[in-house]
């Protein structure tokens, strides 16, 4: 294993272990109040756009932690949206 190995396997861990905290408290809890949409969204589709390069390029470390990420903010993303179609719902009413 090289160096260049090293820090994609230390960026895998780090990327993982970035989204999964938020993720899990996202899934316990309901709670997208301070959650921002962009964010959100724009890191979900960089994760996909890293995805399709590790793809490409033959490069699976990356391919499978974008994988991962893009799992993780699809579902926070996803839970957001909801809360926030059924907060708009409730305003109406």
């Amino acid at each position: 294993m090289n160096f260049t190995d090293v820090i994609g396997y230390a960026a895998t861990i780090c990327m993982i272990f970035g989204y999964l905290p938020q993720t899990i408290r996202t899934i316990r809890t309901r709670s997208t109040d301070d959650i921002a949409v962009g964010t959100f969204l724009l890191m979900g589709l960089g994760s996909i756009f890293f995805m399709i390069q590790g793809f490409l390029l033959g490069n699976y470390p990356l391919a499978i932690t974008n994988v991962l990420t893009t799992i993780m903010s699809t579902t926070i993303f996803s839970i957001k949206m909801v809360n926030d179609i059924r907060k708009r719902r409730l305003l109406k009413k």
